[in-house]
């Protein structure tokens, strides 16, 4: 089971946040605020915020764009993933990811079910890495962004989680590009 680890020190990622839409503008983006309020809560750091319309060729270049920032450890856009013809925020990240997280869907899907039954299979949560930097496309709800960090995302990007989680194998991701 997992657990925390106090004795070692939480260690702080750097987050951007990227709300795919058609319709929204900062101030009414529920669901990147509810991303907002959880990164700053939990201790990290709030890299950048953009909100972009639902385009696949725009999104991708936003996506790898953070990956080129070396102030930027973590991604994770909320908008797009559902099935309907303007959804293409999938895509997009599949685009730009050089390994695809597969289970992180899974275990999406898994939370989901718990709170929306059956209909979590609308969903097409996925996640990524690119350039040493996470990818994590949630769905466009609140809720779903609530869910995905509380259940998935929080405790896999605190270094104390144990028996393992994410940010200890963060310097690792690119060491592909660094090899001779």
């Amino acid at each position: 089971m997992s657990r925390i680890d106090e004795t070692k020190e939480f260690l702080p990622v750097r987050i951007a946040v990227l709300t795919v839409s058609d319709t929204r503008a900062i101030e009414d983006d529920k669901s990147g605020q509810t991303l907002v309020d959880r990164i700053e809560g939990a201790g990290h750091h709030l890299a950048d915020r953009q909100i972009i319309r639902d385009e696949r060729a725009q999104i991708a270049d936003q996506l790898r764009a953070w990956c080129q920032n070396p102030d930027i450890d973590v991604v994770i856009s909320t908008g797009g993933t559902g099935l309907t013809g303007r959804d293409v925020t999938v895509e997009a990240h599949r685009d730009v990811y050089e390994k695809e997280i597969e289970a992180f869907g899974t275990v999406f899907t898994i939370v989901s079910m718990k709170k929306i039954g059956t209909s979590a299979v609308q969903s097409r949560a996925t996640g990524g890495v690119a350039n040493g930097t996470y990818l994590f496309a949630l769905p466009g709800s609140p809720g779903a962004c609530k869910d995905a960090w509380d259940e998935i995302l929080q405790p896999q990007l605190d270094y104390r989680h144990r028996p393992c989680n994410f940010v200890e194998i963060l310097p690792r991701l690119d060491e592909h590009l660094r090899r001779k």
